[in-house]
């Protein structure tokens, strides 16, 4: 075989560091990106955190004012000039270009290098911001911030401590109850068994394993008996018999019947009080089926995870990205889109190391020139992340405009690719932008992903949202008669009424999403 050379043209794509570390801040959620954030700002010390005040006279405030002014007074009110506006101090806007690869990059040449070579922009040129956080300046002192209120919450561990106070104990019991107050779970439901807390204690001596068997048990009933009722139980059906004891002390004469059966019944095999199975449970009790009827009504009014009230809600806290805010009523309602100034970090380059870097250049100034880069880069890609946010959420109020007005009821279908296509962006862009990514409408926080939904189809041809129908079945069960519930096929069968053509399996699925009991367990005694 003859050896020779040829020349061949090809184009493939290049995942420079700039562009994978522009990817992966698409996709992280708020709580990530804050750490992201304060990582960059340990290890880069060309970065920083820009002052409340120099925000406030060059950041967003000023790009905020002018899109006041230049706001229009009718139609969808992107805001998206807000963003660029808030990087007019720099002389290029990032642009985002598709590419086979999926995801977006700048058409900016340097990003196909490594920084090494090119020449430094100037720091006047890049204005060394992203778009600056501005916090609450309506003068109300007096607001609480969620996350803060959230944090002031005494949690269950705290609270049974409080109370183990008012308990005249030895020093020994007192251990022993400090010690499976600390063992219970989030739900206030003690897991393990004590012997095996014991063995963990002392692991080798058999003795000492029986004496703390004694003192955890002592101090078992003493926890049993501390607010919330239901606490320290081992199971559900323990739980709900301490409920039931703390209750009889307190309930009428009336309600007794009720009390001894319901304490029967929590005696039973608790699937059977899951199936309410009346004419089971009440040969098992031998018990009436109208009193067994009542203490399941009883039963049903109990707390099963006594802990519940005590979870720490800062979990649970979600805090939006964009914020909808509705102008106008009626049909002719606009609405503005913005991104939350509160989640937006406010970085700039540093100016005093980067001038001494322009004016240094001895040794390890190729590497601090990199780390310049960097910064330059994060920020840049901050910028980006939050552009793009901001369009997609832009499109999505554009497209869902009737659920803003009317509610979920009025939701269209709408996928991915909807959305791609009229930003020219990539369908796993817009995946990326629309996971853990949460907006706040007029009717509740929603991630982003709530608003798209899958098509089913309607006897004049079109196509109503998946969203829109288990809106629909929330309200066959929210007003249907309580003694003959709806089942499956009678709610499929109601949806064919309405037009909407939906199988029996279909409704199931919708049912358990929507985290609706079947028509057997709904169904009042």
């Amino acid at each position: 075989m003859k050896q020779g050379l040829a020349l061949r043209v090809s184009q493939h794509l290049a995942l420079t560091p700039q562009l994978q570390q522009s990817i992966r801040l698409l996709q992280l959620s708020t709580l990530e990106l804050g750490q992201e954030v304060q990582q960059m700002l340990d290890e880069n010390p060309f970065l920083e955190v820009q002052s409340e005040d120099a925000g406030e006279e060059f950041g967003i405030a000023v790009a905020d004012q002018r899109a006041a002014v230049d706001e229009p007074e009718t139609g969808f009110e992107g805001a998206t000039a807000g963003v660029q506006e808030s990087a007019t101090t720099t002389s290029s806007t990032s642009s985002e270009t598709e590419s086979e690869g999926g995801d977006y990059a700048s058409d900016d040449p340097s990003w196909e290098g490594d920084g090494s070579t090119e020449t430094v922009p100037d720091d006047g040129e890049w204005g060394g911001e992203a778009p600056a956080a501005k916090r609450n300046n309506n003068g109300d002192d007096d607001e609480v911030d969620a996350t803060e209120l959230a944090r002031g919450n005494e949690s269950l561990q705290s609270w049974l401590h409080r109370q183990a106070l008012a308990l005249r104990l030895g020093e020994v019991d007192r251990m022993a109850l400090r010690f499976l107050i600390e063992s219970l779970n989030d739900d206030g439901y003690l897991e393990e068994p004590l012997e095996e807390l014991a063995a963990g204690l002392a692991p080798d001596d058999l003795e000492q394993q029986e004496e703390l068997v004694h003192r955890f048990t002592v101090a078992l009933r003493l926890l049993q008996t501390l607010d919330p009722p239901g606490v320290g139980a081992r199971n559900l059906s323990e739980c709900l018999t301490l409920q039931l004891k703390a209750m009889q002390q307190d309930e009428e004469d009336e309600d007794v019947a009720a009390c001894a059966a319901a304490l029967k019944i929590c005696q039973q095999s608790i699937d059977l009080l899951a199936k309410r199975d009346v004419k089971r449970l009440a040969q098992l009790c031998g018990e009436a089926e109208a009193c067994v009827r009542a203490a399941i009504g009883l039963i049903t009014r109990l707390e099963p995870k006594p802990g519940r009230r005590f979870i720490d809600v800062e979990r649970n806290v979600v805090v939006p990205d964009v914020i909808v805010t509705q102008v106008g009523r009626g049909s002719r309602a606009n609405f503005r889109v913005q991104l939350n100034p509160d989640v937006m970090p406010r970085l700039r380059v540093h100016d005093v190391y980067a001038g001494a870097l322009k004016s240094h250049r001895g040794e390890g100034h190729q590497a601090l020139q990199q780390r310049l880069q960097e910064a330059r880069w994060f920020i840049k890609n901050i910028q980006q992340r939050f552009d793009t946010i901001l369009r997609v959420s832009t499109a999505i109020v554009e497209r869902q405009r009737n659920f803003f007005i009317h509610g979920e009821l009025a939701m269209r279908p709408l996928v991915l690719r909807e959305i791609a296509a009229e930003l020219g962006l990539h369908e796993s862009t817009i995946s990326r932008v629309t996971t853990a990514k949460y907006m706040s409408t007029p009717f509740g926080t929603f991630e982003l992903k709530y608003f798209f939904g899958s098509a089913l189809g309607t006897e004049t041809g079109g196509n109503a949202s998946s969203t829109a129908v288990r809106a629909l079945i929330k309200q066959f069960v929210a007003a249907e008669n309580a003694k003959k519930p709806l089942s499956d096929s009678q709610i499929s069968e109601m949806l064919k009424e309405q037009g909407i053509e939906c199988a029996r399996r279909t409704v199931a699925k919708y049912r358990e999403a929507l985290r609706i009991a079947p028509a057997n367990l709904r169904k009042a005694l």
